[in-house]
This record gives structure tokens, sequence and C-alpha cells, in this order.
């Protein structure tokens, strides 16, 4: 999922305008007012960090906190749409097995 570094990162118009308003708060105040979007394609920029946004991810709507670390990746990439739960197998029932004897 890379871009061209000559034509710049993207963010969603709406998206920004939010940030922007959030960005206006003082530090504290910012985690308490998460921003829900839609936008799981807009980059992560500079100006996001310290701030909570409640990302979809086609079900329901991810928490992320956003760290000096994710900049320049996606809002997508920290809330997975799939859910994995196991493979099956043998293997898996002796698994379960141990776990619940020891509960």
């Amino acid at each position: 999922m890379t871009r061209s570094s000559k034509k710049g990162y993207y963010v969603n118009e709406k998206l920004l305008k939010k940030v922007m308003k959030v960005r206006e708060l003082p530090l504290e105040e910012r985690a308490k007012h998460p921003i829900k979007t839609w936008s799981r394609d807009s980059t992560i920029i500079p100006e996001m960090i310290g701030m909570v946004f409640e990302v979809h991810n086609g079900k329901q709507f991810v928490k992320v906190k956003i760290i000096e670390d994710m900049v320049g990746h996606r809002l997508g990439e920290f809330a997975p749409t799939r859910k994995f739960i196991r493979h099956g197998g043998r293997a898996a029932e002796l698994m379960m097995k141990k776990q619940q004897a020891k509960s």
C-alpha cells in the first residue's frame, strides 16, 4: 500500500478538519474526545499524535491511540477486519483440554 513520495500523503479532508478542531483542546482533553472515522486509508500525520480515533473495521469501531511510531502508517492498519479464532485439529483439542485443566 505504498504511495509515491512526490504525491505526498493522503488524509481525508473531513477527517483533517476534525483533527484540527480537536487539536485546539488541551492534551488531557484529547483522549476524552475520540474521533470516529470510516477513512481507513488516511495516513497518520504528526498532528494526530496523542489523539484517539475510533476506526471502523466493517462491523464496529476500534479505538486507536496514536503514538509517534505510527506516523506514516494508515489508520486501517491498526483496526483489523478479520478475527482469527484458531485452527482446528487434534492438537488444538489437546491444548484446550490443558488450558481447561489449569483453570
